[in-house]
């Protein structure tokens, strides 16, 4: 099954109302750089973007030793050491920008943060194609103060939500559109992003 669009793939471990950690149920079982993710905080969904992403040790500041010297494959180094599994970790931060309260879409940050230990979701193609009839959350991407650079970052988001629409070029045209809105004093800034939303994508070659 295709991680974006399974039922259940994290847990928040940290959360603030910008943004949130998840821990995957699976080692690597990671959303895509960019994907939309959703969690309840009842009576709201809040939805957020895969921000950074990352596996390590469990332990914090005992860094993982090469243990794959004498073994064929990566996969033999597991076999091998199947306790591995219980001793790194994979977790993903979230961005959040919007949330959906009785149904309706709000592109603005939600009244009160994720809770701990709550689940997190993929965004189905349907929530991905209904959150994304705006892009008003694109002000707070353009904004955001995270560790990955928000140029790759928005790219990644609208690569990732232009995936599923009927038109993905007509998708990322618009996109294109409100970014130049957004970032009209900042040329570089804007080239540079609309430079990665065409590359990699089938679409823009036509």
């Amino acid at each position: 099954m295709d991680i974006r669009y399974s039922s259940r793939v994290a847990e928040v471990i940290e959360s603030t109302t910008t943004q949130f950690i998840a821990e995957c149920y699976e080692l690597y079982g990671l959303p895509p750089f960019g994907a939309l993710v959703k969690t309840a905080a009842p009576p709201l969904e809040i939805f957020g973007v895969v921000a950074q992403a990352g596996t390590a040790g469990v332990e914090p500041g005992r860094r993982p030793i090469a243990r794959g010297k004498d073994e064929a494959s990566e996969e033999a180094v597991y076999q091998s050491n199947p306790q591995l599994v219980q001793l790194l970790r994979s977790e993903f931060t979230v961005l959040v920008i919007g949330h959906t309260q009785d149904g309706e879409v709000r592109q603005y940050l939600p009244p009160k943060p994720a809770r701990i230990h709550a689940f997190v979701h993929a965004a189905t193609p349907g929530e991905v194609k209904q959150f994304s009839g705006s892009f008003d959350f694109l002000s707070l991407l353009v904004r955001a103060s995270v560790q990955t650079p928000p140029e790759e970052l928005i790219a990644a988001v609208l690569r990732e939500m232009g995936r599923v629409q009927p038109d993905p070029h007509a998708f990322l045209v618009a996109a294109g559109k409100e970014l130049t809105a957004f970032l009209a004093n900042d040329y570089q800034r804007l080239r540079a992003v609309l430079g990665k939303i065409r590359y990699g994508t089938p679409s823009s070659k036509h």
